[in-house]
């Protein structure tokens, strides 16, 4: 591999500041990536417990006799 020319690294600068400066589009789409993880792990907190067993995430509604026989 030979030695770089100002013009190497003159593009390779210009390209690493449009990917990672501080508006570039890159750095946008990390911040938004980041919010997005954040508030995943934050609804993966959020717990069911406290809430009754028919308004639990995933609980299928029921008819009355359906609560009737599971009161039996």
């Amino acid at each position: 591999m030979g030695s770089f020319s100002i013009w190497h690294w003159a593009i390779v600068i210009v390209v690493v500041l449009l990917l990672f400066g501080g508006r570039g589009k890159l750095s946008g789409l990390m911040g938004d990536a980041a919010k997005g993880v954040k508030a995943f792990r934050d609804g993966l907190k959020d717990t069911d417990g406290d809430k009754p067993q028919e308004e639990r995430a995933g609980a299928l509604p029921r008819t009355d006799a359906e609560k009737e026989d599971l009161k039996q």
